[in-house]
């Protein structure tokens, strides 16, 4: 697509960092200070009218209010309404499959903080988009090009 790409994961601070290392799950009060920090890349790139991916773990409804609405979606825990002009239009891509499929493939992951233990931790915390949030659910059992296309599809859909 020729978009930037920026992966959250490159945002977490030193002690966010370490605390997973050590197998401590993140809670909301550490991850709503990184979210606000993401918020304001994605606000900075639409400013400049140019798109962008983020790869996040948006695991909670909050979460991807606050990408969405920044400080604000924290006051009010919902997002803007459409109009204000201060929302931003985010797809989200729910990318879903089997705990083990996902197990298998933080196994062969290599040089990041987030260990395997922690994964129990992230199936807990999810709360799966639904309506009326903006997104597309997509299998991770799907190959690589198929899942592509199906983000393209919905991008280009609306």
């Amino acid at each position: 697509l020729g978009w930037k790409f920026y992966d959250a994961d490159d945002y977490h601070s030193p002690e966010n960092k370490k605390k997973m290392a050590e197998g401590i799950p993140l809670n909301d009060e550490d991850r709503i200070p990184w979210l606000c920090a993401l918020h304001v890349i994605l606000r900075r790139e639409d400013s400049f009218r140019q798109d962008a991916i983020l790869a996040c773990s948006a695991l909670k409804k909050m979460y991807r209010h606050v990408l969405v609405s920044g400080t604000s979606a924290i006051e009010s825990n919902q997002p803007e309404q459409p109009g204000e002009n201060t929302a931003l239009r985010i797809l989200f891509v729910h990318l879903d499959g089997p705990t083990d499929v996902i197990a298998g493939r933080l196994e062969k992951r290599r040089g990041h903080f987030m260990p395997l233990e922690l994964l129990k931790s992230q199936f807990d915390t999810l709360e799966p988009p639904s309506a009326p949030e903006n997104f597309i659910t997509i299998s991770i059992e799907k190959s690589l090009p198929e899942i592509v296309l199906e983000i393209e599809h919905a991008i280009f859909q609306g």
